[in-house]
């Protein structure tokens, strides 16, 4: 049988003919709906078995626990009026027990007993006695004193973070201008480096043009077939030997001193005159040599720095 569907309210809900659910149901449905929504309209749904009966489920479910909920509290209210009946028998037996009355108190006494009751409450004691107090006393001042011991610990223990979040913050500090200055020296470094490879490039293309330039001078030299002796290199061994020979000349002169003051015969005296003409012929043409040759080398330059 094919299950008609509508949109229904709680007004217009009704046993639809050939839905196939039972009347009492639907019924009980209906009356649950209204408790629960009260004054409330209840929302519009979809009639039909399915609905229904997931409906019926729900409240035979809520049914069973609010029952399940007036019999708790049906049975703490008696538990309460047991308990309260205890408590008044047991007060009477006790004020019988010391010979008091229930309105013999004064107020202040009153106020001392509840103080005393809160007391022994917040204390967890079994009764009132001192003996029962002075242990629980004890307790409470040893943790008093361990809770003032933990409060010392920890106050020392937050100083001496103090003192390494005060070292941390000033290394902290420290490190940032290092880092600092080291990006300064870094970036001058950088631009000192740039610019020494800018010199290096142009020492690189430099000493390439000079290379070039003494091949070509060399190349013209060679054409020219010049003679070694005119080289600077010759001149400088010229200049070197000529160094060499005054110093050999100059123990001799030393050795000669001595007899400088002595009247020499004429016969060794021409010997000695001649000897140094030579020596002085010697030395002139080895000097007129080496100032011509420097001559042609300076003339060599100026000619291939003209060319």
């Amino acid at each position: 049988m094919e299950e008609q569907a509508m949109l229904l309210t709680i007004s217009q809900f009704q046993v639809v003919e050939g839905d196939g659910t039972h009347p009492t149901i639907s019924s009980q449905v209906s009356q649950w709906l209204k408790k629960v929504f009260g004054q409330q309209p209840v929302p519009e749904f979809e009639v039909n078995t399915r609905t229904v009966e997931i409906l019926y489920e729900l409240a035979e479910s809520s049914e069973m626990r609010c029952r399940e909920a007036e019999m708790l509290i049906e049975d703490h209210k008696q538990k309460t009026e047991e308990y309260s009946s205890d408590g008044a028998h047991l007060q009477e037996v006790l004020l019988q027990a010391v010979g008091l009355q229930a309105g013999g108190f004064s107020k202040p006494t009153v106020d001392l007993l509840s103080a005393l009751e809160e007391t022994a409450e917040v204390l967890k004691l079994r009764d009132t006695s001192l003996g029962s107090y002075m242990p629980a006393i004890n307790k409470l001042t040893n943790d008093v004193l361990e809770a003032e011991k933990t409060d010392r610990r920890l106050q020392r223990e937050l100083s001496a973070v103090r003192k390494k979040m005060t070292a941390t913050v000033v290394l902290r500090k420290k490190l940032e201008d290092d880092l600092m200055k080291i990006t300064h020296i870094q970036q001058v470094e950088a631009a000192t480096a740039e610019e020494r490879l800018l010199n290096m490039d142009f020492m690189k293309n430099k000493s390439r043009d000079l290379t070039c330039r003494n091949k070509i001078a060399q190349e013209k030299l060679d054409s020219r077939q010049m003679e070694d002796s005119f080289t600077h290199q010759a001149t400088l061994q010229l200049s070197e030997k000529i160094t060499a020979l005054k110093e050999e000349t100059l123990p001799l002169k030393k050795k000669l001193e001595p007899y400088s003051d002595l009247s020499p015969s004429p016969a060794l005296a021409r010997v000695k005159i001649e000897e140094a003409k030579r020596e002085l012929v010697i030395f002139f043409i080895n000097l007129v040599l080496f100032w011509h040759l420097l001559l042609l080398l300076l003339l060599n330059i100026i000619y291939l720095c003209w060319i």
